[in-house]
């Protein structure tokens, strides 16, 4: 007998087949057609490099590349609502679900969020916070989170203790049962500092087994740390930075592995409605595929231009650099040295003439974008703490912070040295030029060898 003489027959294969081909996520949850998991449904990890551009898709049109789908509100099958995945995007959106669990995979956690910017990110983060509680954070922070502290404990009665986070010592003698939160960034923007990880988050959680260690992870990304499997509860990230890489964007991520704090971090998004765009999720997904290539090339760069830079007798900031005290630690932690470094002239006017000297190194704020940036922290990114609160940190004046992208390292070699001349920052002799203004002199500072593969 046919197919088409036993109805019944061809329902019981395409039941069969719909078995084997349900859209389940990796927690065997039931999904429209897009997004799929981005992990192998067979459970295989890669390594890193792969794992960032390899997303899994199930998209009824096969496509490439996840579909934007670019609409506020879902069609429900009934009228008492609730029956679709989706309904309404403040709430979710298929592309940023994909996104979402993209970024899990790569973070090393059971869960991932995306909202509006890195600065959105802490504020969600933050909103766990209640008037008495106490907050213990670093004495060299972005400035960002210096203002939003700031005006946590002058209207939102939240108690902030800046220390030293690159001595845990300091901070386990700030701690006691009323410290909920530990915010932590390393290395530490602009001074470069790194903070144990470990240490700090072990040393929280026996003074208050309920405060949260949460560490901005923006200056190294996925890439080359993971602070969840250092003791962290909770990380953060702008991922305007390396994340996304062009600066096309603005997107902050937290990535958890307790589904508790998962949940109460995405109640204050849905609530707020702070979760990023449609659009803007799938440039996010985009850039984060080239975060590998870029990060690689960018910190190859730091690598030679802080050379450079120390082997003609600047003070120089990187963790890359075996002069750094901090080197080894870093090392303990992390995968690379990233691509961000700061170095001091001894003179904030010189500076300022650096910087306005250089022609391949852009004016701006912010870091981890493809062309390289340059700037005076004091005057520009961390101009919203005041100067007594920097002098009181130890945040010299004349700083000059390098974002380095992914130019010819030479061209960016020669553009800085010319700057430098041009400046008056330098002693030009017939064998070379050093540094002028900061008490050290060629040859004073290791080479800074390359660092531990």
């Amino acid at each position: 007998m046919s197919n088409s003489q036993n109805p019944s027959g061809i329902k019981d294969k395409v039941a069969a087949l719909s078995k084997n081909f349900q859209t389940v996520d990796i927690d065997g949850h039931d999904l429209p057609p897009s997004p799929a998991p981005s992990t192998p449904r067979n459970g295989r990890k890669y390594a890193l490099a792969t794992e960032l551009v390899y997303t899994e898709g199930s998209d009824q049109y096969n496509a490439s590349s996840v579909p934007i789908y670019q609409s506020a509100t879902f069609k429900q099958t009934s009228a008492s609502g609730g029956q679709g995945e989706y309904d309404y995007t403040r709430s979710g959106n298929p592309t940023r679900s994909h996104l979402e669990r993209h970024l899990a995979k790569i973070m090393r956690a059971n869960r991932a969020l995306v909202v509006s910017s890195g600065m959105g990110a802490l504020d969600v983060i933050t909103r766990m916070l209640r008037p008495g509680d106490e907050v213990i954070t670093g004495d060299d922070l972005y400035g960002g989170t210096n203002r939003l502290l700031k005006y946590l404990s002058t209207h939102g009665g939240i108690v902030v203790h800046h220390v030293d986070t690159t001595k845990p010592e300091s901070v386990t003698a700030a701690m006691n049962s009323r410290t909920t939160m530990v915010l932590l960034e390393t290395p530490t923007n602009p001074l470069i500092k790194i903070v144990d990880i470990p240490s700090i988050a072990t040393a929280a959680h026996s003074a208050n087994p309920g405060a949260i260690v949460a560490v901005d992870n923006t200056m190294l990304s996925p890439m080359l740390l993971n602070p969840l499997d250092l003791g962290a509860d909770i990380v953060y990230e702008s991922g305007t930075k390396y994340l996304s890489g062009h600066h096309d964007l603005m997107a902050g991520v937290i990535a958890v592995n307790d589904q508790v704090l998962g949940d109460k971090l995405y109640f204050t998004i849905n609530a707020s409605g702070c979760g990023l765009s449609p659009f803007d999720s799938w440039l996010l997904l985009r850039g984060i595929k080239t975060l590998g290539v870029r990060m690689e090339k960018q910190q190859g760069n730091a690598q030679r231009i802080a050379e450079f830079l120390e082997s003609h007798g600047f003070k120089v900031r990187y963790p890359g650099l075996k002069s750094h005290p901090q080197y080894d630690l870093h090392w303990s932690m992390a995968r690379g040295a990233g691509a961000v470094l700061s170095f001091e002239t001894g003179d904030v006017n010189v500076s300022e003439r650096i910087v306005e000297s250089a022609r391949l190194w852009a004016i701006s704020v912010s870091f981890g974008c493809v062309n390289s940036l340059i700037s005076m922290p004091c005057r520009m990114s961390h101009a919203s703490i005041d100067a007594k609160t920097r002098a009181e940190r130890a945040m010299p004046e004349d700083i000059i912070r390098l974002c380095v992208g992914i130019e010819d390292a030479d061209d960016l070699i020669d553009d800085l040295s010319r700057a430098l001349v041009q400046a008056g920052a330098v002693n030009v002799t017939l064998d070379g030029f050093h540094a002028l203004g900061n008490g050290q002199e060629v040859g004073e500072s290791s080479s800074g060898a390359s660092p531990p593969s």
